[in-house]
């Protein structure tokens, strides 16, 4: 029989993303032979310009007993503009037609009674392609290709990208059976390509971590691991010397988010020279390994030196030795021989820390040049002043402009001490545990801060007023590296200003660089960025309750943070091991719980202290999705079997078989909603903000701002049209 299929095109009024992966619907409900599933799919995207031309290839199969009859749905992002949409099954292009947006509400409401699967509900605020498929039968694999044209936007002085893969539903079946005959996920292979890749400068995903490839003029994106969740990518114009991409996100009712990613062009740039001082601990306790991988480690900074470059090596263990008295000039001739003094260094002696801070800044940072010193220890100071607070206090007072970077090697350091020392030199640090290879840690550092673009940073002017912008302090930017910062924004503060205005030292003279930026009041894409943000943002508070101490303000803020925005964390970890009557206390009263993880440690010292300022740092320089995924899969491993989920920003916990949002106080009135009835759906299209956590969850409490919505049998069939506007008012606490 030959194969025929009507297209439709669904329109849904809310702005919320979905996934991009087609499945096959049954046409006939509860059909217990019919057992089609999805094997796998391919996405390839060509852009020439603005214009990306997106082809999805996926493959089915039916695994049932009959023959397969069912939709081909496709889910389209509701915020991009597509156009010239094409579907095939196999080489057969398929015949469709549109629908208006009542009857798809209608029939996609259908599919969710019907399934009662919460993870469809996402397809709200989104277009969707239907096309009949007929027949698969028992067996056979057939191939579905959907091929469609996207204007990409413009980020500032770059492009963006997004595709929402999202997840497969729940349910893929026509059985009455809440599991899948096949697992939930199936291989996804994506790949961009861009036919003119001289046109842009590095790419960056704040959502994935990248694999970029230039050929014959081209340039190949992939995803380094497997391909999940919405991908954004950002695509630097290279016309520049300096690309500045602009990403926003504000919902209704909610402060706004920025992204601005700095990008190093093609464009070259005039090189700043660069002051490298390397201060190295030969103490007794570096011997071994660790002193020949110390050795080469210095081989590494030595070898990133250009002929405008000059350099200063120190070695220190009772005391502190110097290789010249004065600066050396970065000449082959010249490092040769430095090689050959490393090569000669032994451990042995104590440690005597105040000796190599007063040679490493004996001679005075040149305005003129960038001053960085990198600074590698493995113990606590044991000759000289030892009180880490006079030590980092010194430091400070004779550094000048100098960046410094400390490496910690192994458990006993002073973290106190490596994180003051970093923090006031506009540097990082970085720790090396037991077993590590400190060369290989020092050798990124080397790597990266090879090529200094632009030094003293700072944003000059914008078009809002903005607020709690992570880093705090600007660090300075280099080639191959893109400066990623994150911050909020008032648009109430707009002026007629447009720009947004970008500075920095370049050698001897001040550039700027500016984009024309947009900061709307509603911006209900990019989600991404408040999780980030907020991440950024608990790292830079962990740093400061370390240094100053215990500090009740900010615990508090620690945990109103993590809790607000769905961070599982060792400041959170603790919470969700509580009975329900103690997870849904106010912010106020939970506040009294003592959490130890919350705490500077006594003794700045030893492994829990490093891991503990490691984790720190992990956030503080958080650029994405991806990397924050590795930290709470680490935190996650910490809570062990606890049920908990994060969703959408939000941190949920299981307590008698409804997930409790962590951020419900107790006391707060409570409205229970029965899943799939006509208040359900209502309720979602006056409050399509619920729909990522009731896409998630059968039962589950969701707190607004003054009251909070359960859904749960028993709960309310119907409401009023008056009752709806007073129950969305009081959540959103407008």
């Amino acid at each position: 029989m030959k194969s025929w299929a009507i297209l439709l095109l669904l329109a849904f009024p809310y702005p919320y993303p979905v996934m991009a992966q087609g499945w096959i619907e049954p046409v006939i409900p509860s059909r217990p032979d019919f057992g089609i599933v999805k094997l796998r799919t391919e996405v390839t995207v060509l852009v020439s310009g603005r214009i990306a031309q997106v082809e999805v290839n996926e493959w089915f199969q039916n695994r049932g007993s009959g023959l397969g009859e069912g939709d081909y749905l496709y889910p389209l992002p509701g915020e991009a503009v597509f156009s010239d949409f094409s579907l095939f099954q196999g080489d057969e292009e398929l015949r469709g037609e549109t629908m208006d947006a009542a009857t798809a509400r209608r029939i996609y409401e259908a599919i969710v009674r019907k399934r009662k699967d919460p993870a469809l509900i996402e397809l709200v605020g989104h277009g969707l392609i239907r096309a009949r498929v007929f027949p698969i039968g028992p067996g056979e694999t057939r191939r579905v290709t959907l091929r469609y044209t996207q204007l990409l936007e413009r980020a500032g002085q770059a492009l963006q990208f997004r595709y929402a893969a999202g997840a497969v539903p729940r349910q893929p079946t026509g059985s009455d059976s809440r599991g899948p005959i096949a697992p939930l996920g199936v291989p996804v292979t994506f790949q961009l390509v861009a036919d003119s890749g001289q046109l842009f400068g590095q790419p960056f995903s704040p959502t994935h971590e990248l694999l970029v490839e230039r050929r014959n003029g081209r340039m190949m994106v992939r995803p380094r691991s497997e391909f999940s969740g919405d991908f954004t990518l950002f695509l630097p114009l290279a016309n520049r010397p300096v690309g500045l991409a602009l990403a926003t996100h504000r919902a209704e009712g909610e402060p706004g988010y920025f992204m601005l990613t700095l990008s190093p062009g093609k464009t070259p740039a005039r090189a700043v020279p660069r002051d490298l001082v390397a201060v190295l601990d030969v103490s007794g306790s570096m011997s071994g390994p660790k002193i020949e991988q110390a050795r080469r480690a210095l081989l590494q900074l030595l070898g990133t030196l250009r002929a405008s470059d000059r350099f200063r090596l120190i070695t220190f263990s009772n005391e502190a030795v110097s290789y010249r008295s004065s600066w050396t000039n970065a000449l082959a001739s010249e490092i040769e021989q430095a090689r050959r003094w490393i090569e000669s260094i032994e451990a042995g002696g104590g440690t005597n820390i105040e000796a190599a801070l007063n040679e490493a800044f004996r001679h005075p940072a040149h305005p003129d040049r960038l001053s960085l010193v990198v600074f590698i220890t493995d113990g606590l100071p044991s000759v000289g002043e030892r009180d880490p607070e006079r030590l980092a206090g010194r430091a400070e007072s004779s550094r000048g402009g100098a960046r410094i970077f400390t490496f910690g090697v192994g458990y006993d350091v002073n973290v106190y001490l490596l994180e003051r020392l970093a923090a006031s030199g506009r540097g990082s640090p970085q720790y090396v545990r037991p077993g590590e290879d400190v060369e290989a840690a020092v050798g990124q550092l080397a790597a990266k801060i090879a090529h200094p673009v632009l030094t003293d940073l700072r944003i000059e002017e914008a078009p809002v007023r903005l607020s709690e912008v992570y880093p705090r302090n600007l660090p300075d930017l280099f080639a191959g590296e893109e400066l990623v910062i994150f911050g909020r924004y008032d648009p109430s503060a707009a002026d007629r200003r447009r720009r947004l205005v970008v500075s920095g030292r370049r050698g001897d003279e001040r550039v700027e660089f500016f984009v024309e930026a947009e900061f709307p009041e509603v911006r209900p894409g990019n989600r991404f960025i408040p999780r980030l943000w907020a991440a950024r943002k608990i790292g830079r508070l962990g740093q400061a309750l370390r240094l100053e101490g215990p500090n009740a303000e900010l615990e508090r803020e620690i945990r109103e943070t993590a809790l607000r925005y769905g961070l599982l964390s060792e400041y959170t970890a603790y919470l969700v091991q509580e009975p329900l009557e103690t997870a849904v206390r106010p912010p106020m009263l939970r506040d009294r719980v003592a959490s130890p993880m919350l705490m500077a440690p006594e003794a700045a010292t030893g492994r829990a202290a490093v891991e503990i300022a490691d984790r720190s740092l992990g956030l503080r320089e958080l650029r994405s999705i991806a990397e924050m995924k590795a930290q709470e899969e680490g935190a996650s491993r910490a809570v062990g079997s606890i049920d908990t989920k994060l969703v959408s920003g939000r941190l949920f916990a299981l307590r008698e078989g409804i997930w409790v949002d962590l951020y419900h106080e107790s006391g707060s009135k409570v409205r229970a909603i029965a899943p799939y009835s006509e208040a359900y759906f209502d309720l979602l299209r006056a409050l399509p903000e619920l729909v990522p956590y009731w896409r998630e969850f059968d039962r589950v409490l969701v707190a607004g701002s003054r009251i909070s919505i359960v859904v749960s049998p028993g709960g309310s069939e119907r409401l009023t049209p008056a009752e709806l506007r007073e129950l969305a008012r009081e959540f959103r606490g407008t």
